[in-house]
């Protein structure tokens, strides 16, 4: 995953021709802990399809808190520069994929 912050967040999510996935969490989240192989796994099933990023809440909270990730993790998905979803707290994989490939 890319990690974003706030000076490549404009050009890696929100300027990219594409999908974008992109994980907000924070280090000490044990909630994203458990999304994170099942983000790494569709990022590498995908990879050649959606770009998948990562911001760090603590790190860039100016961020967090324009994408309203006041719970962690929080998946804002963007379509050719454009917000298209979010999706907060644990998600079953199954149903994650699902809302990953609706933005193809």
């Amino acid at each position: 995953m890319i990690h974003l912050t706030a000076k490549n967040f404009l050009i890696e999510a929100k300027r990219c021709r594409g999908p974008v996935v992109v994980m907000f969490y924070a280090v000490w989240c044990g909630k994203c802990a458990m999304m994170k192989p099942i983000v790494e796994q569709l990022e590498r099933r995908y990879y050649d399809r959606i770009k998948f990023c990562e911001v760090e809440v603590d790190e860039s909270a100016v961020l967090a808190a324009e994408y309203g990730a006041d719970i962690v993790p929080t998946f804002v998905t963007f379509r050719d520069g454009e917000m298209f979803s979010i999706m907060q707290g644990v998600i079953q994989e199954e149903t994650f994929e699902e809302r990953v490939k609706e933005l193809l």
